[in-house]
């Protein structure tokens, strides 16, 4: 996930992409497993409080009920063409990527598999 190589001071193209973004005030979106994903991991309180003051700036998109209905056919049609994604959130975030018609900036080669299929 980008967050999470941005957070740890990983360099790549992408995180260089997320750090502009941020510099120029860019509109960036997260959403609740987004949030949850990047949150549970961090080592320490103060950078709890700082990681989520950062995400309490950016849009927060809500998850209506017919994107997980959509993440769920996601998987099972991606199982149907023999793709197994890791994980369940992963078809989740892709989801409210569509509902919401936003780009997904990732490091993930599940949604590498889903966006392909």
């Amino acid at each position: 996930m980008c967050w999470i190589d941005f957070f740890r001071g990983v360099k790549s193209a992408k995180v260089d992409f997320l750090e502009k973004c941020l510099s120029e005030n860019e509109n960036i979106a997260i959403c609740g497993v987004i949030l949850t994903e990047c949150l549970q991991g961090v080592p320490n309180d103060k950078q709890f409080i700082e990681i989520n003051n950062l995400f309490s700036n950016l849009i927060y998109l809500e998850i209506p009920k017919d994107t997980y209905i959509k993440a769920a056919q996601t998987y099972r049609d991606l199982r149907k063409a023999g793709i197994t994604i890791r994980t369940t959130i992963d078809c989740i975030i892709y989801s409210v990527s569509k509902f919401y018609d936003c780009a997904l900036l990732h490091n993930d080669r599940d949604f590498d598999l889903i966006f392909t299929n």
